[in-house]
C-alpha cells in the first residue's frame, strides 16, 4: 500500500526535527548581546557592512559571522573602519570564547590594545589573528597567550622593532607568520615558537640587515620563506637544503654575495626560487631547475655559461637571467611548458636555437634575448610559439630578412627587432599580426616602401622604423590608423606624405629624410601632438601658422631646411628650433614716424595738437576705468555663478591651518587667471594669500574630455576624506576641499619653489647639486612607496612626472595629484590609456595595451624621474623619450659616464660612483617588462645603499 505523501507520523518527526535544529542552532543569549553591543558600536563606521536591516536576535546570518555547534566560531571584520577612538571594540569582541578565526584586516587601528592581547590571549581556540593593512605602528606587543595561534599576519602596516627577539616565542603551535611590509629592523627573528611546526615565514619589504643565519634552518617544516626586500647581507647559508618541504624560496632585492649554492637544486619539493638584484657570482649550479617551475636570478653578476639542461625540465614555466654576465650560448633544447624565457642584458653569442617540439603547440608567450651579441638570422622556426604575446630580439648582430613566417605569431603583441643588421624588405605578411600594439624595426639597413597593408594594424601605437633605407612615400592609409600614438620614421629616404594618423600624441619623426616643397598640410589635423621633429630635410616655403595653434605641441625641430619668411608666434611652453633656415622673428610694430617738414610748424597748430591729444588720452582712460569696473563687475558675476560652492569642508586637524584657510578668499583668488601658478596634465594650481597673510595652493581639477566623473560628488568626498588622513612628508596631502558643480578644488601648503621640472630644466638648475638631486631621488621614492604601501590598498599615481613633485626646498620633494586615480575614468577618454595615464615621456610601454594603471607603471615613471636628475635632460629631449635614449646608451657600461650629467659627475670621484649606482637603479625601474621592474619597497633601500 501506497504511503501518504503528508503521513502524521513523517509530519511529526519533521517538526521534531527542525526543532532539534532550532534549539542546536541558536546562539547563547551571552553571544548574542555581545554581537548587539558590537554591532550598535561599529553600525555607524564609513566602511561598515552592518546596517539597521539586520536581523538582530540572529547575528549568525550578519556579513563576517561564521557559526558553528551554537557558537560564533569566526569574525570578519576587515574593511569595517575600526578606530583606536573606539577603545571598547576589543573587550566586546575578545569576550566571545569560542572564536577560532578573527581577522581586523584593513581597517585605520594604529595599536594593539594591551587589553586585547590579556583578553583574546586567553581564548584556547583561537587559530586566526589577521591585523593586516591597519596603520599599527610602534614596537610589537609580546603575544602572550594564544596557546593554540596558528596564523598570525601582521603584514603592511608601519611596526618599526629595531630587533625581533621574544615577541612570538611563546607562540607554540604558529604554523604561518607574515610581518612583510613594515619597517622592522636588525637581524632576521629566528625566535618563532615551535621550530617543528612553523611552515610558511614572509619577513619581505622590511629593513632587516645582517646576515641569513643558519637558525633558519631549524624550522624543517617551512614550505613558503620570503626574505625578499630587505637588506640582508652575507651567503645563502650552505644548509638551505636541508629545509626539504621548501616549495616558495624567495630572496630578491637584497645585498647577497657570493655563490648560488649547489643545495638548493637538491630539495625535491621547490617549486619557486627568486633571487634577482643581489651581488650573486660565479656560475648557476647545475641542475638548479630540477624541481622548479619558476626560476629568477636576474640583475646579479653571475658568470659563465647557462647550463644545458637549464631550459630542459618538463616542470618549468618562468625563467628570468637577464642583466647578468653570462657567455656562450642558448641551450637548444627547452620545455614545450615554458612559457616566459628572459635573457637579455648578458653577453650571450650565437645564433637563435631552432627548437623543435614536433606537433606540439608549446607554451612560450614571453621571449625576450635582447642586449646580447647574438648573430645569425632570425629562425622561421619561431613560428611555432603559437602563443607568443612579446618577441624581443633587440640590440644583436642578427643579419638576414625578417622572416615573412613572423605573420603568423596572431597572438603577438610586442615585436622589437631594433639595432640589429637585418636588411631587405618589410614583408607585407607583418600585416596579419592583427593585435600587434609596438612594432620597434628601427636601427637596421631594411629598404624598399613601407607596406601599404600596415593599415589593418589597428591596434598598433607604437611604430618605430627610423635610422633604416626605408624609401618613397608614407602611405596614404596611415590616416586610418586611430590607435598610433607614436611615429618614428627619422634617418630615412621617405620624400612624401600621403596621409598622417590624427590620433598621433607621443611624437612624429620624419628627420633626416629627402622631403621637399611646403610643410605638409596633414600636420594640421595633429592636435593631440606633442612633438614634431622635421628637421633636416629639404622643406621650403614659410612655416604655417597652424602649427602655432596646435594645442598640445610641446617641442616642434624645424632646423636645417629651407624655409623662409618670418616665424609664426607660438605659445610659451613650445620650445622651437629653426637653426639652419633663412627665416626672422616677428617684428614688433613700430611707433608711427613723426613727418618731417621743411616748412616751420605754427606754435597754434602744435598748442591746439596737443590739447587735442590731452583731451583724447583723458577721455580714453576714463573710458577705460569704467569699462574695467564695467567688466570687473560682469567677471565677477560670471565667476560666482560658474563657483557656486555646492560643498566646501575642513580635511586637516592642524588648528593652524583651520584658523588660516578661508574659502571666500580662496575662490575669490581662483576666479581671476592671474592668480594660476602653473598647470599640469589634469590640474591648474592657483596661488591664494589669505587674509591672515598664509599662502595656500588651490588646485582646480580640470574636468575635460569626459574622463572626470562628474555627478560622483559623494565618492570624491569619500576618497577626499581618506587621502586627507595620510600622513608623509613626501606626499602632497589635501587640508581641505570645495566642490562646483563642474570641478573639485583641493588645498594645499604653498610650495615656494615650484615643481622640480621648472627647477630642473630652468635657470635655477646649475643650483642642484648633487646632494639636492640625491635628496630628491630619496623624498620621492619614499613618498611613492608610502603610497604604494598604504594600509587602505595602494595608491597608484595616474600621472607621475617632474611636472607633479613639488618642492617645499632644495632636499624636500613632495608628491602631488595623487587623487587622480581615484576620480579619473580612462574608460571615459577618447583615446586609449596611455593618452590619458600620464605625461609623454613617463609613461610605462604597457600602458599602451594594458589599459591598466599599475604599481610597476609608477616605478617606471619614476625612473624616468631618477633619469633627469642624473642627466639633467628632460623626459623627452629631442624628439626621443629619454628612457629610451638612456638605454640604447647604457647598452655597454663603458658608456655610462656619456648618460650622467658632467656638470655634476665630474666634482669628484665619490658623487660619479655614487651617480652610477643610481643609475643602475633609474635603468631598472624603466625595464621595458613590468614584471622585471623591482617594487618600491626595494627601490627605497638600494637608493639609500648607493651612498655607502
Amino acid at each position: 500500500m501506497k504511503m501518504s505523501r503528508y503521513h502524521p507520523l513523517f509530519i511529526f518527526l519533521l517538526i521534531v526535527f527542525f526543532i532539534v535544529q532550532y534549539v542546536s542552532c541558536q546562539l547563547p543569549s551571552t553571544q548574542v548581546a555581545t554581537m548587539k553591543s558590537l554591532h550598535e558600536l561599529l553600525k555607524n563606521n564609513a566602511n561598515s557592512k552592518w546596517n539597521s536591516s539586520l536581523n538582530l536576535e540572529n547575528p549568525c546570518s550578519w556579513t563576517g559571522v561564521s557559526c558553528s555547534n551554537s557558537s560564533i566560531t569566526g569574525l570578519t571584520l576587515s574593511s569595517f573602519s575600526i578606530s583606536n577612538a573606539q577603545d571598547s571594540w576589543s573587550s566586546l569582541v575578545c569576550g566571545i570564547g569560542t572564536l577560532q578565526h578573527l581577522d581586523l584586516s584593513n581597517n585605520i587601528l594604529t595599536s594593539i590594545p594591551q587589553p586585547f592581547i590579556s583578553s583574546c590571549g586567553r581564548i584556547t581556540g583561537l587559530k586566526l589573528l589577521n591585523f593586516s593593512q591597519n596603520r599599527l605602528s610602534g614596537p610589537l606587543p609580546v603575544f602572550q597567550g594564544f596557546s593554540s595561534l596558528e596564523v598570525l599576519d601582521l603584514s603592511n602596516n608601519m611596526f618599526n622593532d629595531a630587533s625581533i627577539d621574544l615577541q612570538f616565542d611563546g607562540l607554540n603551535e604558529l604554523k604561518s607568520l607574515n610581518i612583510s611590509n613594515n619597517q622592522f629592523r636588525g637581524p632576521i627573528p629566528t625566535k618563532l615558537g615551535n621550530s617543528m611546526l612553523l611552515e610558511e615565514l614572509q619577513l619581505s619589504r622590511n629593513y632587516f640587515e645582517g646576515n641569513i643565519s643558519d637558525e633558519i634552518t631549524k624550522y624543517v617544516n617551512l614550505s613558503l620563506l620570503d626574505l625578499s626586500g630587505n637588506k640582508l647581507t652575507g651567503m645563502i647559508p650552505s644548509r638551505i637544503g636541508e629545509l626539504s618541504n621548501l616549495q616558495l624560496l624567495l630572496l630578491s632585492a637584497n645585498q647577497l654575495f657570493g655563490e648560488i649554492p649547489p643545495s638548493i637544486s637538491g630539495i625535491t619539493t621547490l617549486k619557486r626560487f627568486a633571487a634577482n638584484q643581489n651581488q650573486f657570482i660565479g656560475a648557476i649550479p647545475l641542475g638548479i631547475t630540477r624541481y622548479l617551475r619558476n626560476l629568477d636570478l636576474s640583475y646579479n653578476r653571475l658568470t659563465g655559461s647557462i647550463p644545458a639542461d637549464l631550459l630542459l625540465q618538463q616542470n618549468l614555466q618562468t625563467v628570468d637571467l637577464s642583466a647578468n654576465s653570462l657567455v656562450g650560448s642558448i641551450p637548444s633544447t627547452a620545455s614545450r611548458n615554458l612559457f616566459r624565457l628572459r635573457l637579455g642584458n648578458n653577453s650571450l653569442v650565437g645564433q637563435i636555437p631552432r627548437w623543435l617540439f614536433g606537433d606540439d603547440v608549446p607554451s612560450l608567450a614571453y621571449l625576450e634575448v635582447d642586449n646580447n651579441n647574438l648573430n645569425g638570422s632570425i629562425p622561421p622556426e619561431l613560428t611555432i610559439f603559437k602563443n607568443l604575446s612579446l618577441l624581443d630580439l633587440s640590440f644583436n648582430n642578427l643579419v638576414g630578412f625578417l622572416p615573412p613566417e613572423l605573420g603568423n605569431l596572431n597572438r603577438l603583441e610586442v615585436l622589437q627587432l631594433q639595432h640589429n643588421n637585418l636588411s631587405g624588405k618589410i614583408p607585407d605578411e607583418i600585416s596579419q599580426l592583427q593585435i600587434l600594439v609596438k612594432l620597434n624595426i628601427s636601427w637596421n639597413s631594411l629598404s624598399g616602401s613601407i607596406p601599404q597593408s600596415f593599415s589593418k594594424l589597428q591596434r598598433l601605437s607604437n611604430l618605430d622604423l627610423q635610422v633604416n633605407n626605408l624609401s618613397g612615400r608614407i602611405p596614404e592609409s596611415f590616416g586610418t590608423m586611430d590607435s598610433l600614438l607614436e611615429l618614428q620614421l627619422g634617418k630615412n629616404r621617405f620624400n612624401g606624405v600621403g596621409s598622417l594618423p590624427t590620433k598621433l600624441q607621443i611624437a612624429l619623426n620624419l628627420s633626416r629624410n629627402d622631403f621637399e616643397g611646403p610643410l605638409p598640410s596633414a600636420l594640421s589635423e595633429l592636435q593631440a601632438l606633442e612633438v614634431l621633429d622635421l628637421s633636416n630635410n629639404g622643406f621650403s616655403g614659410g612655416i604655417p601658422s597652424f602649427l602655432g595653434r596646435m594645442p598640445s605641441l610641446t617641442l616642434l625641430l624645424l632646423s636645417n631646411n629651407n624655409l623662409t619668411g618670418t616665424i609664426p608666434t607660438f605659445g610659451s611652453n613650445v620650445i622651437v628650433s629653426t637653426d639652419g633656415n633663412s627665416l626672422s622673428n616677428p617684428t614688433p610694430t613700430p611707433p608711427v614716424p613723426v613727418a618731417k617738414n621743411k616748412k616751420p610748424v605754427s606754435w597754434g597748430i602744435v598748442v591746439a595738437a596737443t590739447s587735442a591729444v590731452v583731451v583724447l588720452t583723458v577721455v580714453a582712460i576714463v573710458a577705460l576705468i569704467y569699462s574695467r569696473k564695467v567688466h570687473k563687475v560682469n567677471d565677477e558675476e560670471r565667476h560666482s555663478s560658474r563657483l557656486q560652492v555646492i560643498r566646501s569642508n575642513l580635511l586637516t586637524g592642524n588648528v593652524i591651518h583651520r584658523s588660516n584657510l578661508d574659502f571666500n578668499k580662496a575662490m575669490e583668488a581662483v576666479a581671476y587667471p592671474s592668480n594660476a601658478f602653473f598647470k599640469t596634465r589634469f590640474s591648474t594650481y592657483y596661488k591664494a594669500v589669505m587674509p591672515s597673510g598664509m599662502i595656500y595652493f588651490v588646485k582646480k581639477l580640470n574636468w575635460s574630455d569626459k574622463i572626470i566623473q562628474l555627478g560622483s560628488h559623494s565618492l570624491l568626498e569619500e576618497e577626499l576624506q581618506v587621502l586627507g588622513k595620510l600622513s608623509n612628508s613626501s606626499v602632497m596631502t589635501p587640508l581641505a576641499y570645495a566642490l562646483t558643480t563642474n570641478s573639485a578644488y583641493l588645498f594645499y601648503e604653498f610650495t615656494k619653489k615650484g615643481s622640480l621640472f621648472d627647477v630642473l630644466h630652468g635657470n635655477l638648475a646649475s643650483g642642484l647639486d648633487w646632494t639636492n638631486r640625491y635628496s630628491i631621488a630619496i623624498g620621492v621614492a619614499n613618498g611613492l612607496t608610502f603610497l604604494h604601501g598604504c594600509p587602505s590598498g595602494p595608491i597608484i599615481l595616474l600621472d607621475l612626472s617632474s611636472k607633479v613633485i613639488m618642492l617645499k626646498s632644495l632636499n624636500e620633494p613632495q608628491i602631488g595629484d595623487i587623487e587622480l586615480a581615484k576620480v579619473i575614468d580612462p574608460s571615459k577618454s577618447t583615446g586609449n590609456l596611455s593618452a590619458v595615464a600620464g605625461s609623454v615621456g613617463y609613461v610605462p610601454p604597457e600602458y599602451a595595451y594594458t589599459m591598466r594603471v599599475t604599481t610597476a607603471g609608477n616605478v617606471y615613471s619614476f625612473g624616468v624621474v631618477l633619469l633627469e636628475l642624473l642627466t639633467g635632460k628632460a623626459a623627452v629631449s629631442e624628439g626621443s623619450e629619454l628612457a629610451k635614449w638612456v638605454s640604447s646608451k647604457s647598452k655597454q657600461q663603458d658608456d655610462y659616464d656619456q648618460i650622467l650629467d658632467s656638470t655634476v659627475s665630474r666634482t669628484s670621484s665619490l658623487i660619479r660612483d655614487q651617480m652610477l649606482a643610481v643609475l643602475r637603479v633609474a635603468l631598472a625601474c624603466v625595464n621595458v617588462s613590468p614584471d622585471a621592474r623591482p617594487k618600491m619597497r626595494s627601490v627605497l633601500p638600494m637608493l639609500l645603499n648607493a651612498r655607502n
